[in-house]
């Protein structure tokens, strides 16, 4: 085996007493590969020759043994990403969940009219409030379903009644916010479905 150094000087294993001792000091001949050269030379060439036949084919079930085990890693490596991605987004879910009756509150409180200075104040903070809440729930892929004068689609909204009528089916009130997040519906908007 010859291969060149940095000045282009041809290099070439070291032989020792019919021994060939490559460049990292490994020991190459018949006897240290295991095998009985017979004095033949034909004999001496179809040994050799299937001997690296034989190892060729090892050597390839062995790279494709390495290959399935390095996809079947990846495949471990993405599955195990998706599972904890899916596991956030499940624990950010429950907590968003057990918000909703908070959320109901204020939009409840909200829609009051206040009439003196300290009840406007109040609606005028927890106006802010709320904001701010949906704001922090927005960073987590969380929204409010816009309902009234939408078209009536039974994925977002449930209808709690049906005004009689002809023509496309309209959201035309809503009874109870509905939220999706990463979009995925959370809750339903619970509406009154008119005609339009």
């Amino acid at each position: 085996m010859e291969h060149t150094d940095h000045n282009d000087e041809v290099l070439t294993p070291e032989v020792v007493e019919g021994e060939e001792v490559t460049d990292d000091g490994r020991e190459v001949s018949p006897e240290a590969l295991g095998l009985a050269i017979p004095d033949d030379p034909s004999e001496a060439a179809s040994l050799l020759l299937s001997e690296l036949d034989e190892s060729r084919q090892e050597a390839g079930e062995l790279l494709d043994n390495l290959q399935r085990l390095a996809a079947e890693f990846e495949n471990y490596r993405k599955r195990t990403e998706r599972d904890q991605r899916d596991n956030v987004q499940r624990a950010s879910q429950r907590v968003i969940e057990s918000l909703l009756p908070t959320l109901d509150s204020l939009n409840a409180a909200l829609a009051i009219e206040g009439s003196t200075e300290a009840e406007l104040k109040m609606l005028d903070g927890m106006r802010g409030t709320k904001t701010l809440m949906l704001e922090a729930l927005r960073a987590e892929g969380f929204e409010p379903i816009e309902a009234v004068g939408q078209p009536f689609d039974p994925a977002l909204h449930e209808a709690v009644s049906v005004q009689p009528g002809d023509g496309d089916q309209v959201v035309i009130e809503e009874l109870r916010k509905g939220y999706v997040m990463r979009g995925r519906v959370v809750r339903p908007t619970l509406v009154v479905v008119g005609h339009a």
